[in-house]
């Protein structure tokens, strides 16, 4: 997704430090996002932060950085501004901003060079927006972006020039195995699979923790089973989803989106290695995986320096230790809700966002013991059938079915529950 965007180019050639502002600096993503920015404070400068419940980490983050700015919630503004003063009185003090307008301000801040977007959740849309808008360059790790507003997202991606760089290591790994040329298009960034000659994209998933289990097993699995990732640590949703294989459904529809592939063309493939990433291939009989030791610091590190390199800190691939990689079809018997993903991507408009919703309130009741593990997939099922599609053109109406759809989860479970 490149763009000749002549302000960068400057300071390229300046060799002033790129100034990063982190969307979710106290999550799994921030931690490896710091990691590697540790090894290169002589390039990057940490401009401003954003946290939502570890505020306490967040008032260490700030005394570290020393951002220019900070944006929390609303409701924990004040005392966080106290705390902020309090416990480093001598600290440069970062404005403080609050809510999703500071969140706005901040993704679009014309000091802004690199905007790490890794808010989970809906929350996350319009800040990553915001700086997609502004023609940043956007590591993107929050995948309710293209998952519920995939079209409208790319399309301002096109309009505004902006550099996207997926930081989902799959999504990543596709990046780097596609040629440059595939993001460079002069008319509309508009990438062009047949141009490049790719016939198909594999996305490997590593099967979750429940790879072998039989369906009687899958209906007695506890929310401590599923949330013990076998290669990955990440947080307690994510890992849920994992396990569902949903988070491999939301990844297809975000590949969809990515790299302008029908969800036919896009393959999952089961590899509980976690080794290979994903692959392309080609129409000349190629394929082209992307290998490395499972760790987040390696595509942050990627997206940050590309089209460059540099060192995240990552032990290298030793092929010796890992001397077999194992492949197979995934069950989407066993596994329905990868079928869903890829049939609300095939629906198109609302549909994603619908199927979004209606995951996140039933995984949250499973993690809560309300409901069983294969009923996930059941309850996301009965809200799409309830809520028919209609085309996405803005913001608004994402959202407004993103709610709906939430509401109609939550009154399948009062009735479950009842």
């Amino acid at each position: 997704m490149l763009t000749a965007n002549s302000s960068s180019h400057h300071q390229h050639h300046e060799k002033a430090r790129q100034r990063i502002c982190v969307l979710g600096a106290t999550g799994s993503i921030g931690d490896s996002t710091f990691k590697v920015l540790n090894k290169h404070l002589e390039s990057y400068e940490v401009f401003a932060l954003s946290g939502h419940a570890r505020l306490d980490k967040l008032i260490q983050l700030c005394a570290v950085y020393e951002p220019q700015y900070v944006c929390v919630p609303v409701a924990m503004a004040e005392q966080f501004s106290q705390n902020l003063k309090h416990q480093f009185p001598d600290a440069r003090v970062p404005k403080v901003l609050e809510g999703e307008e500071g969140l706005e301000q901040i993704a679009a801040h014309p000091e802004v060079d690199i905007v790490m977007a890794a808010i989970v959740g809906a929350a996350g849309l319009a800040p990553t927006l915001a700086a997609v808008k502004a023609g940043k360059r956007v590591l993107l790790a929050n995948k309710e972006a293209l998952v519920m507003a995939g079209s409208l997202f790319m399309d301002c991606v096109r309009q505004s020039g902006a550099t996207l760089l997926p930081v989902d290591s799959e999504h990543n790994a596709i990046f780097q195995c596609l040629p440059a040329e595939y993001f460079q298009s002069s008319e509309s960034l508009h990438y062009n699979a047949s141009r490049a000659g790719v016939s198909q994209i594999l996305l490997t998933a590593s099967g979750g923790p429940f790879r072998k289990f039989s369906l009687e097993q899958l209906e007695l699995v506890t929310p401590e089973q599923a949330s013990k990732h076998p290669n990955w640590v990440m947080g307690a949703k994510i890992t849920v989803d994992s396990a569902t294989l949903m988070n491999k459904g939301l990844e297809l529809i975000e590949a969809c989106h990515l790299f302008d592939l029908p969800p036919e063309r896009v393959t999952v493939v089961i590899h509980p290695q976690s080794i290979i990433h994903s692959m392309v291939q080609y129409v000349d009989g190629s394929t082209l995986a992307q290998m490395g030791n499972p760790d987040m610091s390696t595509p942050i590190a990627h997206a940050l320096a590309w089209p460059k390199r540099i060192d995240a800190g990552v032990a290298p691939l030793d092929l010796f230790l890992n001397a077999s990689l194992n492949f197979e079809q995934p069950d989407e018997l066993r596994f329905p809700c990868l079928r869903l993903a890829r049939e609300a991507m095939e629906a198109g408009g609302t549909t994603p966002a619908v199927l979004n919703a209606a995951n996140e309130i039933a995984v949250a009741a499973f993690l809560a013991n309300k409901i069983k593990f294969t009923d996930i997939s059941r309850i996301i099922q009965a809200v799409i059938t309830q809520l028919p599609m209609i085309a996405a053109h803005d913001l608004a109406t994402i959202l407004h079915y993103d709610e709906a759809a939430r509401k109609i989860a939550r009154s399948i479970l009062a009735e479950k529950v009842a």
